[in-house]
């Protein structure tokens, strides 16, 4: 059997093993291959006869996925699976299944690393010391930017499922209340420091808002001009999800009146992030490289599953199938 990863770099720059996929078939891996559907012919070419493709982003379409006449089985090596045509895999009996579960603790340890470094500016702070600002100054300490203290503030958060509960139980832990909102309420999680609220309660009333809910159509730029302005003055806002949830536009301008007190972003609307985003230079503003997931341990526990995955495809009982 036949096994092509597409773009395997981002999950295995070298420090995790393939070893459990070379075990299971002969194994091609493609550091990256093109994400711009312009270059579909490159794709199908990689792919060529093989039964399975393992692809983070790199898109498979309705056009190239009729090419691919031996394949049987794509495993999508993340939680988002919309690279995949996966209604034209479904017509063609192509299997497609996901990650669903891997990154739970790594997704909320950054949520709340970013809301953190918005409170202490660890990173400035440090590079104001290493600059000599601080053996140069009058007083035995200083800051350039103001401090927050989080405990007895509210964080709202948008999407309480497995990420969002998570982010919500170490939000708890530095004596923050939370205010939920999900179409899928758990009741037996509230308590005096949690409660399920409406939309339009959670942007009202949190000073912090961290979203964790699923890019729908129902969700798409869900963060925009008309709910920012029913926000808190100087409210926080944190994405590691997905960064369309966000009118980028309506939040670079909230950001630059102060509206929006600052944001902290490791996701953005187009991956790698354009440089003319408006939000490379608003005021206030955190954004890193879409790095929530990375950690090592994220990333075996991603390996692990896609492993078992394909396994359970060949016993033929697949696991995580997202287009049955």
């Amino acid at each position: 059997m036949k096994i092509v990863v597409l773009d395997g770099y981002t999950l295995n720059p070298g420090d995790i093993t393939w070893g459990g996929l070379e075990k299971l078939g002969e194994l091609k891996v493609y550091t990256r291959t093109s994400y711009d559907l312009s270059e579909e012919d490159l794709i199908v070419e990689r792919v060529g006869n093989a039964e399975v493709v393992f692809t983070n982003k790199t898109p498979l379409s309705k056009e190239s996925l009729k090419k691919m006449t031996n394949l049987k089985f794509i495993a999508v090596l993340a939680t988002g699976f919309n690279i995949v045509d996966t209604n034209a895999a479904k017509e063609l009996g192509i299997v497609v299944s996901n990650i669903p579960t891997y990154g739970t603790d790594a997704v909320s340890q950054m949520a709340i690393a970013l809301l953190l470094e918005i409170c202490h500016h660890v990173g400035q702070h440090s590079e104001s010391v290493k600059r000599g600002e601080w053996s140069n100054n009058a007083d035995w300490c200083y800051w350039n930017y103001p401090l927050i203290e989080l405990t007895g503030k509210t964080m709202g958060i948008m999407g309480y499922g497995r990420i969002g509960q998570s982010t919500g139980r170490i939000a708890q832990a530095l004596g923050m209340n939370v205010l939920a909102y999900d179409q899928n309420r758990n009741q037996s999680l509230e308590s005096d420091t949690m409660k399920y609220v409406e939309f339009d309660e959670l942007i009202a009333k949190s000073d912090v808002i961290s979203l964790h809910c699923p890019l729908l159509e129902s969700t798409k730029g869900i963060i925009n001009k008309d709910t920012i302005n029913k926000m808190k003055d100087g409210v926080k806002i944190i994405n590691n999800s997905r960064g369309p949830l966000i009118v980028e536009e309506d939040l670079a301008e909230a950001l630059n009146s102060g509206k929006v007190g600052a944001a902290a972003l490791d996701v953005v609307s187009t991956e790698p992030i354009k440089i003319d985003n408006p939000l490379l230079k608003a005021k206030n503003c955190i954004i890193t490289p879409h790095i929530s997931w990375a950690p090592k341990e994220s990333r075996e526990r991603l390996m692990s599953i896609a492993i078992q995955n394909l396994n359970q495809f060949l016993k033929g009982t697949p696991i995580n199938v997202v287009n049955k």
